[in-house]
């Protein structure tokens, strides 16, 4: 055989093994999530079937129903509370279920990505049959093992059951400052599904195990496809025109002039120690 003619075989094989590669994963088997999707009725609560804050209903034990009403207060002051994202940290679940800005879904062997234009929500799930890690790095997202059910034996997937764990916060679960425990040992199980009826909306049933709770919270998220079969993609950066700044554990605002200003009523300027003070 020629060098030239050993070439085009060595290529021939390698379109070959490529070839049946990808016929390997059938997408056909699996439920389909193409296309943008957002949220409907919003993402700004947590539980979008109730009013946001107290009125969520959260079965908060007394300790952290007491931290709940001290955030409020402190919102109420000009403060933030227990919410972080205004500093552009990740909002962690189980608070990025809420579907923050576009979403998209997106199935390869062995995972299933969510992709959300917001603040660092990005969740990437196992679905290859892996266990759990001796050992996990925690995360404001947490790390997640889902499983593909094939509820009706057709042969097809329409149900994937997930379980999240692996932690480190503190999170909140909207801006309203319902707190998760800050021993972080939160477990999140959700039930993602397209509607068997309008096939253009999906569902996620959330389910919270957290120490913060006196029992599971299960909350029920829906998402709507948009019909543009090219829609459009924002970007989103945190950082970009953010007037706020905390200052050791205090919030601080920029001015419109550029200045350092309160944000609560009577508020102490930071700590100055490391500036040179003007001579008069």
């Amino acid at each position: 055989m020629t060098y030239r003619g050993l070439l085009g075989a060595i290529a021939l094989t390698a379109l070959s093994i490529s070839g049946a590669g990808a016929q390997i994963f059938d997408y056909s088997k699996y439920p389909n999530l193409k296309g943008q999707w957002l949220p409907i009725g919003g993402p700004g609560r947590f539980d979008i079937s109730r009013a946001w804050g107290p009125e969520q209903g959260a079965p908060l034990t007394p300790e952290y129903q007491a931290i709940f009403e001290a955030n409020l207060k402190d919102q109420e002051a000009g403060g933030q509370g227990w919410d972080r994202d205004w500093v552009c940290q990740s909002p962690g679940m189980p608070r990025v279920t809420n579907g923050y800005g576009q979403i998209e879904f997106v199935i390869t062997p062995g995972e299933i990505h969510i992709l959300t234009q917001h603040i660092h929500d990005n969740r990437r799930i196992f679905t290859d049959g892996r266990d759990w890690p001796a050992e996990l790095q925690p995360t404001f997202i947490g790390y997640s093992i889902g499983r593909w059910i094939d509820t009706n034996y057709d042969g097809h997937y329409d149900l994937l059951e997930v379980e999240t764990r692996g932690f480190k916060g503190p999170r909140a679960y909207d801006t309203s400052g319902l707190p998760l425990h800050l021993d972080n040992r939160t477990i999140v199980k959700e039930r993602i599904y397209v509607d068997k009826a309008d096939h253009a909306v999906a569902h996620d049933e959330v389910t919270v195990i957290d120490h913060a709770l006196t029992r599971p919270w299960t909350v029920m998220k829906n998402y709507r496809r948009v019909a543009d079969a090219q829609p459009y993609w924002r970007e989103v950066s945190c950082s970009e025109n953010n007037d706020h700044v905390e200052i050791g554990k205090e919030p601080y605002m920029l001015s419109a002039d550029g200045y350092l200003m309160p944000v609560k009523k009577n508020e102490a300027p930071p700590d100055l120690r490391y500036f040179k003070r003007t001579q008069k």
